[in-house]
């Protein structure tokens, strides 16, 4: 049997340092970075105990009844140690589910942490999901990824772009100019969308400055001006484009070939995957056909993010 406790502050330090050794952990489960936005949200984060030592996390928050996990985070997932087997992790979900209906949670939504994340294979939750738990896929979208050990060829269009840009006097460099980027993508994001970035221009200065060396900033300029950029999250196998954006001008001379040419042939990662990040909408159901055939012209490929959802059952029930 496991025990559960409710995530407090007083259980900061040691939930960062199962985090930073966890087998599918990221700097998103940090709490340096979750709390950026505790005011938004009802945390209800839990930690999992086996003989007394800590064996995994749930990110989570709770709206009403429903537990999501989490909706301030990408993927927010069962975090686990390298002990973590089936067989206990199945006990686990048992044991969660009682939990869920004693603190009378209806519904569970359930973000699972792509395997590309994963430092060694870490998908007993999933199993668990569909055994103890009978979830069900409410959602899945897919985010294009390249596998940087097994790079495919770059389209045409792609090499265009970069030709384009090089004629132009574009140059592609690593900036810590958060504004000036923010300006770009607030701009690009109001007029197409009549929306505003997730983070404010505040919240990801905090971020990077929390996480210097993990949170990235790459652009494109002529002549001195920006015209696009990049922000990169970097985690132990990924490097994620957090957010893309160019100006009008970036766009007509396609400075986005010549931030992602610079980035995958002039840098050096220490990951396996370079994630371009999803192109749905509608809960999935909806795939933006140009946006990912940008992605796919870098050589990138589908990786699912998958959402489920089930119903915590009391045990009583399932006698």
């Amino acid at each position: 049997m496991f025990e559960i406790l409710r995530y407090t502050p007083s259980h900061a330090d040691e939930w960062n340092q199962f985090v930073a050794t966890s087998k599918n952990g990221t700097f998103l489960f940090d709490r340096r970075y979750m709390d950026y936005h505790a005011d938004r949200f009802t945390d209800h984060s839990l930690l999992f105990f086996l003989n007394g030592q800590a064996y995994a996390l749930l990110p989570a928050n709770q709206k009403e009844d429903v537990l999501y996990s989490h909706q301030g985070l990408t993927y927010g997932g069962l975090v686990m140690n390298e002990k973590a087997t089936s067989v206990a992790v199945l006990q686990l979900f048992r044991d969660l589910n009682v939990y869920l209906c004693q603190h009378h949670i209806r519904k569970v939504v359930y973000k699972a942490v792509p395997h590309i994340y994963h430092s060694i294979p870490a998908e007993e939750d999933l199993f668990a999901l569909y055994s103890v738990c009978g979830a069900q896929l409410q959602e899945r979208n897919v985010t294009a990824t390249i596998d940087l050990a097994r790079r495919l060829k770059w389209s045409r269009d792609r090499k265009y772009g970069i030709n384009r840009c090089r004629n132009n006097g574009v140059t592609v460099r690593e900036s810590n100019d958060l504004k000036a980027f923010w300006q770009v993508l607030s701009d690009n994001l109001m007029t197409r969308f009549g929306a505003r970035p997730v983070h404010t221009l505040e919240e990801i200065q905090l971020l990077k400055s929390r996480f210097p060396h993990l949170i990235r900033l790459f652009v494109a300029e002529q002549e001195g001006s920006l015209l696009g950029g990049t922000l990169l999250y970097l985690s132990r196998n990924v490097v994620h484009t957090q957010y893309i954006s160019a100006s009008p001008k970036g766009k007509q001379l396609r400075v986005m070939d010549a931030i992602f040419h610079h980035l995958l042939n002039e840098e050096s990662w220490p990951c396996r995957y370079f994630d371009f990040g999803t192109s749905n909408e509608e809960d999935g159901h909806y795939l933006k056909e140009s946006l990912i055939y940008q992605k796919e012209g870098f050589g990138a490929r589908a990786i699912s993010h998958d959402i489920y959802e089930w119903m915590p059952v009391p045990p009583s029930s399932l006698k």
